[in-house]
């Protein structure tokens, strides 16, 4: 990898572990440039997944405050997140390269699609009600596992989609959970991707510097920056890259 490579690399880091902080589609900056410098596609998505757990982890701390009294909702979806992303993971190391290329570009415009009507889902969060720890949660959170171990773009929103029609409670606090629940996933998932060896240290390292970064950054501007610039740009940022992956033979 050389010096222009990795200071994209760590660059592609920074802003992710923001946007995933801000908004959630960070997958979508990091797995485009990890596919730019020349990472298979598979291993592109395992080294994201593995290089941004140090910035859900820093967003998880920065977040403890909106965690605080939490404690028996976490553990009500936690089995359900572990499990999902043990599925996920294992999905993905057993889809052939070509066949998970081929359905890249559709996970990413599924993502993009999700990021795009976030706004809508988070206006129904003050009118839905519902019961914390119930099984309609613990599925949901399980399913959306399941997606963000085998493709990690619009975890984030996926499950603020889903805690926030299920749950009553403020978007801040929804939003503390759901980067928690994205670092239990992604730690599963990063785990077994570690265990098979399948993994670019040198892009990941990079990765996890530059999310740490980002995620206190994106903590602390989240009720600052304008969102809807932030999903806008990930958004078209996602199209362009589901186009170009489309018409590369």
């Amino acid at each position: 990898m050389n010096p222009a490579d990795a200071l994209l690399v760590g660059g592609a880091g920074f802003l992710a572990g923001a946007v995933n902080a801000v908004a959630g589609g960070g997958t979508l900056i990091t797995f485009p440039v990890l596919l730019a410098i020349g990472l298979p596609a598979i291993t592109a998505n395992t080294t994201s997944a593995v290089g941004l757990l140090a910035g859900y982890a820093s967003g998880s701390v920065a977040y403890r405050h909106e965690l605080a009294g939490q404690g028996p909702r976490i553990r009500g979806v936690l089995v359900a997140a572990l499990l999902g992303g043990i599925v996920g993971a294992f999905l993905l190391l057993l889809t052939p390269g070509s066949f998970f290329r081929v359905f890249v570009p559709a996970l990413v415009l599924l993502s993009c699609g999700l990021l795009a009507v976030q706004p809508l889902l988070a206006s129904r969060l003050a009118v839905r009600q519902g019961k914390d720890h119930s099984w309609s949660v613990r599925v949901a959170v399980g399913l959306a596992a399941v997606y963000g171990a085998y493709f990690g773009g619009g975890l984030g929103v996926l499950l603020l989609a889903v805690l926030g029609l299920l749950i009553a409670d403020g978007l801040q606090r929804l939003n503390a959970l759901k980067v928690l629940l994205s670092l239990v996933i992604n730690v599963v998932s990063a785990l077994l991707f570690i265990v098979t060896g399948n993994v670019d240290w040198a892009a990941a390292g990079l990765l996890a510097v530059g999310a740490l970064l980002g995620a206190v950054v994106g903590v602390r501007v989240a009720r600052r920056l304008p969102p809807t610039l932030i999903r806008t740009a990930v958004v078209v940022l996602g199209i362009v890259v589901a186009v170009v992956l489309i018409v590369r033979p």
